[in-house]
């Protein structure tokens, strides 16, 4: 006989670990089942958009690797893009290559945390995401080289980059290369069949395709529902079309399939990485610009880049001044978490901690 059982509304956070940043979630349950969601945001306050519009385009640059700090290179280039088409620049080939190594490390270092701490919260503590943050380590000792910062790097500038990559770059960079297959391998053979994982991800957190794209979900979240939709393929950036890479798919939409894509994608960005260090030639890296930045009045733009989390992108607004008249972003994180009420009703709580890891938020670019 079936026991009814009065709801009672839990919240989760604002503070919690597996929220992963300042967010809130008031869930009810019936016994152990999720029967209703209701995501709260707003804590933090940042108003980067409204900061932007204060500041000249060089300087509101450095907003932009606040709003996803794990991976705050695409979060250049995605600016970078929208300034330079506001501006009606051509940006160096040189440029374009660094621009994408750097934008192809940054996808592998935010990928590394995203799947260290989504099985942090399945419960493998420590030494999966030490395994992780040991790829990840590598990448921003090159970062540091490139710029002097390892989080937060402003590299990416419009026209080009902030400096060409030093001669220790290189060795550095292609030791990278060689030795990273082995690293992950061993992070492969460690969660790829382990019990716990499969048990834990599969079948659970399912996002059929329909609802990804009546969402406008995009990302390893959209991608791990079947669709191979890839803003790199599709629109091509910088010098996106001059290499070759595999857009990885999910079968399910399920918890496992994200993780698999983002496992999978780890991989075929390490192989543009190779070709752009086989086809880099020396020249400028970057265009000859003014100091002070002054695109035309009434020039508009859309610069949009296929970040780790999704589709990132910056449309702008001219007026003739030193600063954007308008600057709206349009974040992965914040429409990807959109369709967090449908993946958990009628899951349990548990299941809710893994589902959330799953998208893989950072909730600097949720509130803006």
């Amino acid at each position: 006989m079936a026991i009814r059982a009065e709801p009672v509304v839990v919240n989760i956070g604002p503070q919690h670990p597996s929220t992963h940043g300042v967010m809130r979630l008031r869930v009810s349950f019936d016994g152990e089942i999720i029967v209703d969601v209701e995501p709260v945001f707003g804590y933090l306050h940042r108003g980067s958009e409204k900061l932007a519009e204060e500041r000249n385009y060089v300087q509101a640059l450095t907003l932009t690797d606040r709003l996803d700090y794990v991976a705050s290179m695409t979060n250049n280039q995605a600016y970078c893009l929208a300034v330079e088409r506001l501006l009606g620049v051509e940006v160096p080939e040189r440029a374009q290559y660094l621009r994408v190594i750097a934008a192809e490390l940054q996808r592998i270092a935010s990928h590394m945390v995203a799947i260290g701490f989504f099985l942090q919260d399945l419960g493998a503590l420590a030494t999966p995401l030490m395994y992780c943050f040991r790829i990840r380590e590598n990448i921003l000792d090159m970062f540091e080289m490139l710029c002097g910062a390892r989080i937060t790097v402003s590299y990416m500038r419009p026209g080009g980059v902030y400096a060409d990559a030093p001669e220790e770059f290189w060795p550095a960079l292609d030791k990278f290369i060689a030795n990273t297959p082995h690293l992950f391998d061993d992070l492969e053979k460690l969660i790829v069949e382990n019990e716990i994982v499969l048990v834990r991800t599969k079948g659970t957190g399912v996002l059929k395709l329909e609802s990804a794209i009546a969402g406008s979900i995009s990302g390893p979240v959209l991608r791990g529902s079947g669709l191979p939709w890839d803003w790199r393929r599709a629109d091509p950036y910088d010098i996106y079309q001059r290499v070759q890479f595999d857009i990885p798919v999910g079968q399910r939409g399920d918890n496992y399939d994200r993780f698999q894509v983002r496992l999978e994608e780890i991989k075929q960005s390490l192989r543009i990485v190779q070709q752009c260090r086989e086809q880099i030639q020396p020249g400028l890296a970057r265009a000859e610009l003014p100091f002070i930045l002054r695109p035309p009045a009434g020039a508009e733009a859309y610069g949009r880049v296929e970040s780790p989390k999704g589709e990132l992108a910056f449309y702008m607004v001219s007026d003739g001044s030193v600063a954007p008249y308008r600057c709206k972003v349009r974040s992965p994180s914040l429409i990807n978490l959109t369709v967090l009420k449908e993946l958990l009703l009628g899951s349990k709580l548990a299941d809710m901690i893994v589902t959330l890891g799953s998208i893989d938020i950072n909730m600097g670019e949720v509130d803006r």
